[in-house]
């Protein structure tokens, strides 16, 4: 029936973008300013925007501490200037995952799971520069209007193809079919070019900065490594890269990692990627951060973390101790016979680490160390007499 192969070739072209490749022009776009709503579709998105913004103001969630925040936007200011970050509201969240996202209104959240990851400024600007490239180039709103375009496409094929049907058409239900394919193949592919332009901007911020351009890559690859290890762990298989799944709304991380790297050789940046700046800004929070991430129970991501932290160094005071926690979570006895000696030497390195006596203790006594354990944690209590779990911890000093 011919209106269904015209709406079927609607279909086709639905979403397919009008923007040239972001890849081959590496200038930052002149600055028009945040963008303001336009009728009522949108003006409901931004009000959707402002509630969630809303619920965050007064989340608990949301962590309040002015030298984080200033550390964490003084990294996106550097990248984008002031007058474009003047236009964000950015609130720093408490959630282990790898996470920063962009609001149409101009709200960005970013993740502590984020933050504990990176090494270095230079990654952190690469996220925040792809977060923020989203809002320039009003992702949002574009991806807004598309599904719409899109489900408003598939009513009226489903309104045709029923009319076809009952005009004796048999092979109206096929042609409804692979026109809903292409619809929804169609607003995938237009979310993927989407992810592939705030990459390539976000990009463009940090290397016009003076950022080290192959910190983006480097991002991605250890997202791969991570997910590679966590898969391992817990006795999966591991995901792949080198294709794209039809209804994927982003491509595959190697593919982000693969043409970062490229724009990495094609596009002179700087050297600076800020690390001992880095580790001085997040040091106060490192070690409640890993402590939400032990909480997610996933020994071979956490381990990488650990590792890629350290950066091939030995391990600091506070990755000892994670490290160490994360073999008493598991509890196997090689486990605990290797947690040991690394809360020993997390003690060793840093005596303040008050919480070491504890995962001691506890290790020493399920080891059958009736005497060290019970003396590790009566220098545990001696510190922290007032801790959550004291009654318990005495009971078993008493036992």
């Amino acid at each position: 029936m011919r209106p269904l192969r015209h709406l079927v070739a609607a279909g086709l072209c639905l979403a397919a973008p009008s923007v040239a490749s972001a890849a081959e022009d590496f200038t930052i776009p002149s600055w028009t300013g945040a963008y303001q709503p336009q009728g009522e579709d949108e003006r409901g998105l931004w009000r959707e925007s402002d509630e969630i913004e809303r619920a965050m103001v007064d989340s608990e969630l949301v962590i309040r501490d002015p030298a984080l925040n200033a550390f964490v936007r003084g990294v996106l200011c550097r990248i984008i200037g002031d007058v474009r970050c003047n236009s964000v509201r950015l609130y720093v969240t408490r959630s282990p995952s790898f996470n920063a996202s962009m609001y149409a209104n101009g709200m960005m959240l970013v993740n502590s799971g984020l933050l504990l990851r990176m090494r270095n400024e230079a990654e952190l600007a690469s996220v925040l520069g792809h977060e923020f490239a989203h809002f320039e180039q009003r992702h949002t709103l574009q991806g807004f209007k598309n599904r719409r375009a899109g489900s408003d496409l598939a009513a009226w094929a489903a309104v045709v193809g029923a009319l076809a049907i009952s005009l004796g058409s048999t092979n109206a239900t096929y042609q409804y079919t692979d026109l809903r394919l292409n619809i929804y193949g169609g607003i995938a592919r237009f979310e993927r070019k989407q992810e592939t332009d705030a990459n390539v901007l976000g990009f463009a911020y940090m290397a016009h900065a003076g950022y080290r351009p192959s910190a983006a890559s480097d991002v991605w690859r250890a997202v791969m490594n991570e997910a590679d290890q966590s898969a391992e762990g817990r006795k999966r298989r591991s995901g792949r890269y080198d294709n794209v799944a039809f209804f994927a709304s982003h491509p595959t991380n190697l593919q982000r990692a693969d043409y970062l790297s490229q724009l990495a050789n094609r596009v002179p940046g700087g050297d600076f990627d800020g690390a001992a700046n880095y580790r001085a800004a997040l040091a106060p929070w490192r070690q409640t951060f890993l402590e939400d991430q032990l909480k997610l129970n996933d020994f071979g991501g956490t381990d990488y973390i650990i590792t890629r932290l350290a950066g091939g160094e030995q391990l600091t005071p506070d990755l000892l101790y994670a490290r160490a926690e994360l073999y008493r979570g598991r509890g196997h006895p090689r486990d605990l016979q290797n947690a040991i000696p690394l809360y020993r030497e997390a003690i060793e390195k840093d005596p303040a680490l008050v919480a070491a006596w504890r995962g001691l203790g506890l290790s020493l006594l399920r080891t059958g160390q009736m005497p060290e354990g019970k003396a590790a944690l009566s220098t545990f209590l001696e510190h922290q007499p007032d801790t959550g779990d004291a009654p318990m911890l005495r009971s078993l000093i008493g036992a």
